[in-house]
Protein backbone atom coordinates (compact mmCIF):
# COMPACT_ATOMS: atom_id res chain seq x y z
CA UNK A 1 0.00 0.00 0.00
CA UNK A 2 1.03 3.32 -0.64
CA UNK A 3 0.01 6.57 0.84
CA UNK A 4 0.62 10.18 -0.21
CA UNK A 5 0.04 13.25 2.85
CA UNK A 6 -0.82 16.00 0.38
CA UNK A 7 -0.16 18.23 2.54
CA UNK A 8 3.95 17.60 3.26
CA UNK A 9 4.64 15.27 0.08
CA UNK A 10 5.74 12.26 2.43
CA UNK A 11 4.95 8.98 0.65
CA UNK A 12 4.28 6.48 2.66
CA UNK A 13 5.05 2.84 2.41
CA UNK A 14 3.29 -0.14 3.73
CA UNK A 15 4.17 -3.73 2.90
CA UNK A 16 1.90 -6.97 3.70
CA UNK A 17 0.90 -10.35 1.97
CA UNK A 18 -2.29 -10.58 0.78
CA UNK A 19 -3.64 -14.49 -0.02
CA UNK A 20 -5.63 -14.22 -3.34
CA UNK A 21 -9.20 -15.53 -2.72
CA UNK A 22 -9.22 -18.96 -4.43
CA UNK A 23 -5.55 -20.01 -3.17
CA UNK A 24 -4.50 -21.39 0.38
CA UNK A 25 -1.98 -19.92 1.95
CA UNK A 26 1.11 -20.69 0.78
CA UNK A 27 5.10 -19.29 0.25
CA UNK A 28 5.42 -16.46 -1.39
CA UNK A 29 7.63 -15.99 -4.22
CA UNK A 30 10.08 -13.53 -4.06
CA UNK A 31 9.09 -11.33 -7.36
CA UNK A 32 6.57 -9.41 -6.98
CA UNK A 33 5.41 -6.47 -8.78
CA UNK A 34 6.95 -2.99 -7.28
CA UNK A 35 4.72 -0.56 -5.37
CA UNK A 36 6.04 2.31 -7.18
CA UNK A 37 6.82 2.76 -11.22
CA UNK A 38 9.29 5.01 -12.45
CA UNK A 39 7.15 7.65 -15.49
CA UNK A 40 9.34 10.37 -16.50
CA UNK A 41 9.89 12.93 -14.13
CA UNK A 42 7.53 10.93 -11.47
CA UNK A 43 6.28 8.38 -9.07
CA UNK A 44 3.14 6.56 -9.64
CA UNK A 45 1.74 3.60 -7.90
CA UNK A 46 1.78 0.10 -9.86
CA UNK A 47 -1.07 -1.17 -8.56
CA UNK A 48 -4.48 -2.91 -9.65
CA UNK A 49 -7.31 -0.12 -8.48
CA UNK A 50 -8.90 -3.12 -6.67
CA UNK A 51 -7.49 -5.47 -4.65
CA UNK A 52 -9.28 -7.96 -2.78
CA UNK A 53 -8.17 -9.15 0.65
CA UNK A 54 -9.77 -12.20 2.34
CA UNK A 55 -13.16 -11.58 0.73
CA UNK A 56 -13.29 -7.66 1.34
CA UNK A 57 -12.90 -5.33 -1.19
CA UNK A 58 -10.94 -2.05 -0.74
CA UNK A 59 -12.15 0.49 -3.05
CA UNK A 60 -9.30 2.48 -4.44
CA UNK A 61 -9.15 6.06 -5.85
CA UNK A 62 -7.20 7.01 -8.50
CA UNK A 63 -3.15 6.68 -7.58
CA UNK A 64 -1.62 9.60 -5.95
CA UNK A 65 1.42 11.40 -7.91
CA UNK A 66 4.49 12.84 -6.32
CA UNK A 67 6.53 14.78 -8.93
CA UNK A 68 10.30 14.55 -8.25
CA UNK A 69 10.52 18.12 -10.03
CA UNK A 70 8.71 19.50 -6.75
CA UNK A 71 10.87 18.26 -4.16
CA UNK A 72 14.12 19.85 -5.59
CA UNK A 73 14.93 22.68 -5.58
CA UNK A 74 12.57 24.37 -3.27
CA UNK A 75 9.12 25.67 -4.05
CA UNK A 76 7.26 28.27 -2.34
CA UNK A 77 4.09 26.49 -3.53
CA UNK A 78 4.45 23.23 -1.79
CA UNK A 79 4.59 25.02 1.53
CA UNK A 80 1.09 24.38 3.66
CA UNK A 81 2.11 24.96 7.01
CA UNK A 82 -1.50 24.72 9.66
CA UNK A 83 -3.25 28.21 9.95
CA UNK A 84 -2.27 28.89 13.53
CA UNK A 85 1.46 28.36 12.65
CA UNK A 86 0.71 30.66 9.68
CA UNK A 87 -0.90 33.48 12.34
CA UNK A 88 2.74 32.74 14.88
CA UNK A 89 5.10 33.49 11.79
CA UNK A 90 5.94 37.16 10.17
CA UNK A 91 5.25 37.75 6.57
CA UNK A 92 8.60 38.74 5.39
CA UNK A 93 12.08 38.88 7.07
CA UNK A 94 14.87 40.86 6.90
CA UNK A 95 17.88 39.10 6.74
CA UNK A 96 21.73 40.88 7.16
CA UNK A 97 24.86 39.45 4.71
CA UNK A 98 27.00 39.04 7.28
CA UNK A 99 29.69 36.92 4.68
CA UNK A 100 32.24 39.59 3.62
CA UNK A 101 32.82 40.83 6.92
CA UNK A 102 32.19 38.36 9.94
CA UNK A 103 32.62 34.97 7.51
CA UNK A 104 35.95 36.26 5.52
CA UNK A 105 37.65 37.30 9.39
CA UNK A 106 37.55 34.21 10.57
CA UNK A 107 38.98 32.91 7.32
CA UNK A 108 43.04 31.59 7.18
CA UNK A 109 43.04 32.83 2.80
CA UNK A 110 43.03 36.20 2.72
CA UNK A 111 40.88 36.96 -0.94
CA UNK A 112 42.17 40.06 -2.70
CA UNK A 113 39.49 43.08 -2.96
CA UNK A 114 38.83 42.05 -6.60
CA UNK A 115 37.23 38.75 -5.26
CA UNK A 116 35.57 40.63 -2.01
CA UNK A 117 33.97 43.08 -4.55
CA UNK A 118 32.77 40.44 -6.55
CA UNK A 119 31.44 38.30 -3.74
CA UNK A 120 29.74 41.60 -2.94
CA UNK A 121 27.88 41.85 -6.34
CA UNK A 122 26.47 38.46 -6.26
CA UNK A 123 25.28 38.84 -2.61
CA UNK A 124 23.48 41.68 -4.09
CA UNK A 125 22.04 40.13 -7.30
CA UNK A 126 20.36 37.69 -5.24
CA UNK A 127 18.39 39.99 -3.67
CA UNK A 128 20.29 41.12 -0.64
CA UNK A 129 19.22 44.60 0.68
CA UNK A 130 21.71 44.52 3.41
CA UNK A 131 25.16 43.29 3.44
CA UNK A 132 27.85 43.94 5.93
CA UNK A 133 30.67 45.13 3.65
CA UNK A 134 33.78 44.91 5.88
CA UNK A 135 35.44 46.31 9.49
CA UNK A 136 37.30 48.76 10.58
CA UNK A 137 39.27 47.40 13.18
CA UNK A 138 43.05 47.05 13.19
CA UNK A 139 44.75 45.36 10.11
CA UNK A 140 47.15 44.06 12.45
CA UNK A 141 43.85 42.41 14.38
CA UNK A 142 42.24 41.18 11.32
CA UNK A 143 44.53 40.74 8.18
CA UNK A 144 41.45 39.43 6.15
CA UNK A 145 39.86 43.07 6.57
CA UNK A 146 43.12 45.21 6.18
CA UNK A 147 41.85 46.71 2.84
CA UNK A 148 38.64 48.27 4.18
CA UNK A 149 39.27 51.70 2.88
CA UNK A 150 40.14 50.49 -0.59
CA UNK A 151 37.12 48.47 -0.87
CA UNK A 152 34.57 50.91 0.21
CA UNK A 153 36.13 53.17 -2.23
CA UNK A 154 35.92 50.67 -4.72
CA UNK A 155 32.65 49.30 -4.07
CA UNK A 156 29.43 50.65 -6.39
CA UNK A 157 26.45 50.86 -4.02
CA UNK A 158 23.59 49.26 -5.47
CA UNK A 159 20.45 51.10 -5.34
CA UNK A 160 18.09 49.89 -2.21
CA UNK A 161 21.30 48.26 -0.74
CA UNK A 162 22.48 48.95 2.39
CA UNK A 163 26.69 48.46 3.01
CA UNK A 164 27.23 48.79 7.17
CA UNK A 165 30.41 48.57 8.24
CA UNK A 166 31.67 47.95 11.98
CA UNK A 167 33.87 49.71 14.03
CA UNK A 168 35.52 49.49 16.95
CA UNK A 169 36.82 52.94 18.49
CA UNK A 170 36.79 56.10 16.90
CA UNK A 171 39.72 56.14 15.08
CA UNK A 172 37.45 53.01 13.43
CA UNK A 173 34.47 55.52 12.85
CA UNK A 174 36.61 58.10 11.66
CA UNK A 175 38.30 55.72 9.23
CA UNK A 176 34.56 54.77 7.70
CA UNK A 177 33.91 58.43 7.61
CA UNK A 178 36.72 59.04 5.17
CA UNK A 179 35.01 56.61 2.72
CA UNK A 180 31.46 57.90 2.94
CA UNK A 181 30.21 54.77 4.78
CA UNK A 182 26.38 55.54 5.77
CA UNK A 183 26.27 52.88 8.49
CA UNK A 184 27.77 51.53 10.72
CA UNK A 185 27.73 48.69 13.39
CA UNK A 186 29.50 48.68 17.00
CA UNK A 187 29.71 45.77 19.13
CA UNK A 188 30.05 44.68 22.96
CA UNK A 189 29.82 41.35 24.48
CA UNK A 190 27.55 40.34 27.72
CA UNK A 191 30.11 38.24 28.93
CA UNK A 192 33.88 40.13 30.74
CA UNK A 193 36.18 37.48 29.26
CA UNK A 194 35.41 38.14 25.92
CA UNK A 195 35.32 41.69 25.99
CA UNK A 196 38.52 41.86 27.21
CA UNK A 197 39.78 39.40 24.59
CA UNK A 198 37.85 40.86 21.79
CA UNK A 199 37.94 44.45 22.24
CA UNK A 200 41.58 44.66 24.70
CA UNK A 201 39.49 46.10 27.41
CA UNK A 202 36.98 45.40 30.40
CA UNK A 203 32.95 45.45 29.08
CA UNK A 204 32.08 48.37 30.89
CA UNK A 205 34.79 50.40 29.58
CA UNK A 206 33.80 49.26 26.29
CA UNK A 207 29.91 49.96 26.89
CA UNK A 208 31.07 54.14 28.10
CA UNK A 209 33.66 54.14 24.96
CA UNK A 210 31.10 53.91 22.89
CA UNK A 211 29.05 56.77 23.73
CA UNK A 212 31.44 58.84 21.45
CA UNK A 213 30.94 56.86 18.34
CA UNK A 214 27.35 56.65 18.03
CA UNK A 215 27.16 60.63 19.09
CA UNK A 216 29.58 61.36 16.08
CA UNK A 217 27.56 59.02 14.12
CA UNK A 218 24.46 60.74 14.81
CA UNK A 219 25.44 63.57 14.22
CA UNK A 220 27.24 62.89 10.78
CA UNK A 221 23.01 61.21 10.08
CA UNK A 222 24.58 58.20 10.18
CA UNK A 223 22.51 54.78 11.16
CA UNK A 224 24.19 52.77 14.11
CA UNK A 225 23.63 48.90 14.71
CA UNK A 226 24.68 47.27 17.90
CA UNK A 227 25.80 44.17 18.08
CA UNK A 228 25.82 42.26 21.62
CA UNK A 229 28.09 38.76 21.93
CA UNK A 230 28.04 35.84 23.91
CA UNK A 231 24.09 36.08 24.86
CA UNK A 232 24.10 32.87 26.17
CA UNK A 233 27.20 31.62 27.00
CA UNK A 234 31.27 32.67 26.93
CA UNK A 235 33.54 29.94 26.80
CA UNK A 236 36.01 31.57 29.56
CA UNK A 237 33.10 33.10 32.10
CA UNK A 238 30.37 30.15 31.57
CA UNK A 239 26.62 30.43 31.13
CA UNK A 240 25.52 34.51 30.59
CA UNK A 241 23.03 35.09 33.35
CA UNK A 242 19.51 36.25 31.06
CA UNK A 243 19.73 39.65 33.11
CA UNK A 244 23.12 40.24 32.34
CA UNK A 245 22.57 40.35 28.10
CA UNK A 246 19.18 41.83 28.73
CA UNK A 247 21.01 44.59 30.82
CA UNK A 248 24.07 45.47 28.63
CA UNK A 249 21.71 45.38 25.59
CA UNK A 250 19.87 47.96 27.00
CA UNK A 251 22.52 50.20 27.67
CA UNK A 252 23.41 49.34 23.63
CA UNK A 253 19.85 50.70 22.55
CA UNK A 254 20.02 53.66 25.16
CA UNK A 255 23.67 55.26 23.81
CA UNK A 256 21.22 55.52 20.15
CA UNK A 257 21.15 52.19 18.85
CA UNK A 258 18.62 51.96 15.93
CA UNK A 259 19.28 48.07 15.95
CA UNK A 260 20.23 45.56 18.56
CA UNK A 261 21.86 42.21 17.04
CA UNK A 262 21.75 39.48 19.77
CA UNK A 263 24.57 36.93 19.08
CA UNK A 264 25.13 33.35 19.97
CA UNK A 265 28.91 33.96 19.37
CA UNK A 266 29.86 30.39 20.11
CA UNK A 267 26.59 28.87 19.11
CA UNK A 268 25.78 26.66 22.57
CA UNK A 269 21.93 28.58 22.56
CA UNK A 270 18.96 26.07 22.08
CA UNK A 271 15.15 26.99 21.10
CA UNK A 272 14.97 27.28 24.38
CA UNK A 273 17.59 29.28 25.55
CA UNK A 274 15.87 31.98 22.91
CA UNK A 275 12.93 32.41 24.14
CA UNK A 276 14.01 32.81 27.63
CA UNK A 277 16.63 35.65 26.70
CA UNK A 278 13.17 37.40 24.43
CA UNK A 279 11.09 36.88 27.19
CA UNK A 280 13.50 38.68 29.02
CA UNK A 281 14.37 41.65 26.90
CA UNK A 282 9.99 41.68 26.59
CA UNK A 283 9.85 41.95 30.43
CA UNK A 284 12.64 44.96 30.19
CA UNK A 285 10.38 46.77 28.19
CA UNK A 286 11.82 46.44 25.22
CA UNK A 287 10.09 45.54 21.32
CA UNK A 288 11.14 42.65 19.45
CA UNK A 289 11.12 45.18 16.25
CA UNK A 290 14.02 46.60 17.47
CA UNK A 291 16.13 43.23 17.52
CA UNK A 292 17.85 41.17 15.29
CA UNK A 293 19.41 37.49 15.87
CA UNK A 294 23.09 36.16 15.08
CA UNK A 295 23.48 32.31 15.12
CA UNK A 296 26.38 30.23 14.32
CA UNK A 297 25.88 26.38 13.95
CA UNK A 298 28.48 24.61 16.48
CA UNK A 299 25.91 22.32 17.67
CA UNK A 300 23.62 22.09 14.69
CA UNK A 301 20.94 24.38 16.24
CA UNK A 302 21.26 27.54 13.97
CA UNK A 303 17.70 26.66 12.18
CA UNK A 304 16.18 25.85 15.29
CA UNK A 305 16.95 28.65 17.04
CA UNK A 306 15.96 30.55 14.46
CA UNK A 307 12.63 28.73 14.21
CA UNK A 308 12.08 29.60 17.65
CA UNK A 309 12.80 33.29 16.83
CA UNK A 310 10.48 33.59 14.28
CA UNK A 311 7.68 32.10 16.53
CA UNK A 312 8.35 35.38 19.01
CA UNK A 313 8.36 37.83 16.31
CA UNK A 314 12.12 38.53 15.28
CA UNK A 315 11.90 39.32 11.81
CA UNK A 316 15.87 40.25 11.28
CA UNK A 317 18.29 37.81 10.81
CA UNK A 318 22.12 37.65 10.39
CA UNK A 319 23.01 35.08 7.69
CA UNK A 320 26.18 34.30 6.42
CA UNK A 321 26.26 32.92 2.53
CA UNK A 322 27.80 29.27 2.46
CA UNK A 323 27.23 29.51 6.41
CA UNK A 324 31.25 30.46 7.09
CA UNK A 325 32.22 32.68 9.71
CA UNK A 326 33.44 33.21 13.15
CA UNK A 327 35.81 34.64 15.70
CA UNK A 328 39.15 35.11 15.57
CA UNK A 329 39.28 35.02 19.40
CA UNK A 330 36.69 32.06 20.37
CA UNK A 331 38.12 29.31 18.71
CA UNK A 332 35.11 27.29 19.74
CA UNK A 333 32.65 29.05 17.19
CA UNK A 334 31.44 27.40 14.57
CA UNK A 335 30.23 29.20 11.65
CA UNK A 336 27.36 31.21 11.05
CA UNK A 337 23.49 30.14 10.31
CA UNK A 338 23.86 29.68 6.37
CA UNK A 339 21.87 32.50 4.29
CA UNK A 340 20.53 29.74 1.77
CA UNK A 341 19.68 27.13 4.50
CA UNK A 342 17.84 30.06 6.15
CA UNK A 343 16.13 31.15 2.88
CA UNK A 344 15.14 27.52 2.06
CA UNK A 345 13.55 27.26 5.40
CA UNK A 346 11.65 30.54 5.28
CA UNK A 347 10.15 29.79 1.70
CA UNK A 348 9.28 26.63 3.14
CA UNK A 349 6.95 28.26 5.81
CA UNK A 350 6.18 30.81 3.23
CA UNK A 351 7.90 33.89 4.61
CA UNK A 352 9.48 35.88 2.25
CA UNK A 353 12.93 37.02 2.29
CA UNK A 354 13.71 38.77 -1.18
CA UNK A 355 16.81 36.46 -1.61
CA UNK A 356 16.99 34.13 -4.47
CA UNK A 357 18.24 30.61 -2.76
CA UNK A 358 20.09 29.55 -5.73
CA UNK A 359 21.72 32.22 -6.52
CA UNK A 360 23.05 32.39 -2.90
CA UNK A 361 24.05 28.76 -3.21
CA UNK A 362 25.82 29.66 -6.73
CA UNK A 363 27.71 32.14 -5.09
CA UNK A 364 28.65 30.05 -1.71
CA UNK A 365 30.22 27.26 -4.60
CA UNK A 366 32.10 29.85 -6.10
CA UNK A 367 32.99 31.69 -2.64
CA UNK A 368 34.09 28.01 -1.72
CA UNK A 369 36.84 27.98 -4.34
CA UNK A 370 38.05 31.21 -3.65
CA UNK A 371 38.90 30.16 0.23
CA UNK A 372 39.87 26.59 -1.04
CA UNK A 373 37.25 24.87 0.67
CA UNK A 374 34.01 23.12 0.73
CA UNK A 375 31.60 25.48 2.73
CA UNK A 376 29.14 24.19 5.49
CA UNK A 377 25.71 25.18 3.91
CA UNK A 378 23.75 22.54 3.41
CA UNK A 379 21.73 23.88 1.01
CA UNK A 380 24.41 24.88 -1.42
CA UNK A 381 25.62 21.32 -1.45
CA UNK A 382 22.29 19.33 -2.31
CA UNK A 383 21.97 22.26 -5.05
CA UNK A 384 25.10 21.52 -6.28
CA UNK A 385 24.82 18.84 -8.59
CA UNK A 386 21.60 19.87 -10.21
CA UNK A 387 23.04 23.48 -10.71
CA UNK A 388 26.88 23.94 -11.21
CA UNK A 389 28.31 26.90 -11.57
Amino acid sequence: MVAVDALQHLVHFSLGVVPSLDEEARDVPQHREPALALRRDRLETAVPEVRREIRRTIERSAPHVVSLGALHPCDDTRAVPTESLREALPKRITIVEVAPRDGLQAEERILPTEAKLHLLERLANAGHTVIETTSFVSPAAVPQLADAEELMRRLRPRRGVRYPVLVPNEKGLERALGCGVREIAIFASASESYSRKNLGRPREEAIDDYRKVVRRAKDEGLRVRGYLSMVFADPWDGPTPTGVAVDVGRRLLDLGCDELSLGDTIGVGTAGSVVTLLDGYRAAGVRVDRLGMHFHDTYGQALANALAALLEGITVFDASAGGIGGSPFAKTAGGNLATEDLVWMCRGLGIATGVDVEAVAGTSRWLGEQLGRELPAHVARALGAAKPD
